[in-house]
């Protein structure tokens, strides 16, 4: 027998638990900003995707605190439009998760927990220095759904990468099975190792 839930009847906690249980695995935006006292913050986000390519567009899903006010992510990126978005490999699970944890917003994730940066070259937020790669971004609009959710659409206007990823000869992108790592739900994360073979049809975009 097949179970139907209405997800409207719901209470809001229990669909996020029961969709982020069943949309995965989904890609981990690790977002750099900088606020205006020139503190870098540093959060993962997992309601994150590419969205284009003319222009190339991301979509970012941040959540706000309880009571509306915005988290240091998305004040900063109100107050300067920019941010970057810092892929993660399983290695850097750890310390991605660690900027997760509550800090007030003069203290910055990057310096208290010892994570190394580099400066961008089109925007203002830093990159992080360990990634294999960063994409710098300038937010085009943002969206409000409620006092807790808030969809920023941003543009990729640069890219930073460790040397050897990619060839900029074809563009090819060559991770040699060092993925990024993927959020599957409540603290669990996926490690990309099995890929599909090339006799199954490309999937749609």
């Amino acid at each position: 027998m097949t179970l139907n839930v209405d997800l409207c009847a719901l209470e809001a906690k229990d669909r996020y638990k029961l969709l982020t249980a069943v949309v995965i695995p989904r890609p981990v935006a690790w977002i750099t900003t900088i606020s205006e006292e020139g503190i870098v913050n540093a959060a993962p986000f997992s309601f994150f995707n590419l969205f284009g390519k003319d222009p190339a567009l991301v979509a970012l899903g941040l959540e706000h605190h309880a009571d509306g006010s915005p988290k240091d992510t998305t004040r900063n990126i109100r107050t300067n439009g920019e941010f970057v978005i810092n892929i993660a490999t399983p290695d850097l699970t750890e310390a991605m998760v660690g900027t997760a944890a509550a800090y007030t917003p003069d203290e910055g994730e990057p310096e208290a927990l010892g994570l190394l940066t580099a400066p961008s070259t089109h925007v203002a937020p830093p990159r992080l220095a360990d990634v294999p790669v960063a994409i710098e971004c300038r937010r085009t609009v943002a969206l409000t759904f409620s006092p807790e959710r808030e969809i920023v659409i941003g543009e990729a206007v640069s890219l930073a990468a460790r040397e050897g990823l990619v060839d900029p000869a074809n563009w090819h992108v060559h991770w040699n099975g060092d993925y990024p790592v993927a959020r599957l739900f409540a603290d669990r994360y996926a490690r990309l190792e099995e890929i599909a073979p090339q006799s199954i049809p490309s999937a749609p975009t």
